[in-house]
This record gives C-alpha cells, sequence and structure tokens, in this order.
C-alpha cells in the first residue's frame, strides 16, 4: 500500500506566510538571473555596435537573441510569482481581517451578557419611586429656607401715606432738637445763669467776682 500511494506526511502543513516567503525568495533569485541577463545583453549590444556585417555579426546575434528569449522567460515567471505573492498577501490580510472580526463579535456578546445580568438587577419601580422621595425632599427643603428666612415684625402690606407721615413728623423733631444743638447740648440743659449766647469772649474770672462783692 505504501508503495502504491505513499505513507501519510506526517510533516506540519505550510502557513501562509511561509509560502508567501518562500515566493518571495523565489523573485529575488529570479531578478538575479535577469540582472546577470541585462549585464550580458549590453555586452553584446556594445560589441554589435562596432562590428561591422558579416558571420561573426550574425553568430553574436544569435547569441543575443537566445538570452533575450531567456530574459522574457524569466520575466514572466517574475510576474506570475509576484501576483502569487500578491493573491497570498490579500488572504493573509482577510484572514487577519476575519479573526479581528470574530474577536469584535465574541467581545460584544460577553458585553452583551454582563448588561443583561446588570440591567436585570435594577428595579425601574424603585428608582421612580426615589426620585419622587428625592422631589418631595426637595421641596421641604425649599419650604424650610423659606420659612427661616422670613422676616420678623415687618408688615406684608404698608400704607405709603402713613409712612409718608412719619417722615414728616421725624423732620419736625430734628429741626426742633436742631434750635438746642448750637451750643453742644439739648436746650432743656441749657443752664439760665450762663452767659448770654451773643457775647463773643467769655468773662474773666476776676471781673466775675468784682461785680459780684
Amino acid at each position: 500500500m505504501n508503495r502504491l500511494f505513499g505513507a501519510k506526511s506526517t510533516a506540519p502543513k505550510p502557513s501562509l506566510n511561509s509560502a508567501i516567503s518562500n515566493v518571495d525568495t523565489r523573485i529575488e533569485s529570479i531578478d538575479v538571473k535577469l540582472a546577470k541577463l541585462n549585464a550580458e545583453l549590453t555586452t553584446y549590444q556594445q560589441r554589435l555596435a562596432k562590428m561591422r556585417d558579416g558571420p561573426g555579426k550574425t553568430a553574436i546575434k544569435q547569441k543575443a537573441l537566445k538570452v533575450l528569449q531567456q530574459r522574457k522567460m524569466y520575466e514572466s515567471q517574475r510576474d506570475q510569482l509576484q501576483q502569487q505573492s500578491w493573491n497570498m498577501e490579500q488572504a493573509g490580510m482577510m484572514q487577519d481581517n476575519l479573526k479581528n472580526t470574530m474577536t469584535t463579535v465574541d467581545a460584544m456578546k460577553t458585553t452583551t451578557k454582563e448588561l443583561r445580568k446588570q440591567y436585570g438587577k435594577v428595579n425601574i419601580d424603585k428608582i421612580e419611586k426615589l426620585q419622587d422621595e428625592m422631589a418631595d425632599l426637595m421641596d421641604m427643603g425649599n419650604d424650610i429656607q423659606e420659612s427661616i428666612s422670613r422676616s420678623y415684625d415687618v408688615p406684608e402690606e404698608v400704607d405709603e401715606d402713613e409712612l409718608d407721615a412719619e417722615l414728616e413728623a421725624l423732620g419736625d423733631e430734628v429741626e426742633f432738637e436742631g434750635l438746642g444743638e448750637s451750643s453742644g447740648m439739648p436746650s432743656y440743659m441749657l443752664d439760665d445763669a450762663a452767659p448770654p449766647q451773643f457775647i463773643d469772649e467769655p468773662p474773666e474770672p476776676g471781673k466775675v467776682k468784682e461785680a459780684a462783692g
């Protein structure tokens, strides 16, 4: 059986990255061969430009044509290998994108499960009740603030006529008290024996005693 079909290979399958690396290595090898062929063609062209027509020039032309055929063959192989490498790179990018997508989907599934667990513990009715209680407490606090900031002994409604009468009475009192304020004390405290207010200078103490004696 093994002779007919061969033994089953136990070697690991090549990965996409290793396949791309192998193809790139082959492309580099072909580029080296093409560089040699181009150098050989340049030499033939220089020799042909200096030679006259004849059997020698014809032989060199034949060699140059063979080199051109080889160069075209290698260029065709290089183009194919470059296309293969590009296709594998595209496949690799698609594979990476698919892995990232699957990772994102798994994360979203896990998050959705956790959200369901958390939201399942939330009681909307309790939240609404709590909101109502907070609103009542806010109203109560406003009432308390208004109560403690209320002014005392101040009538809510004031008669403007009464205020005008009080202002006039205060003005009369000020004018009346102003008559006694020129001596520095109220009029009812002025001494009758004090000198008249029209004297500019106070009397000397000796002359006051002589007048009294």
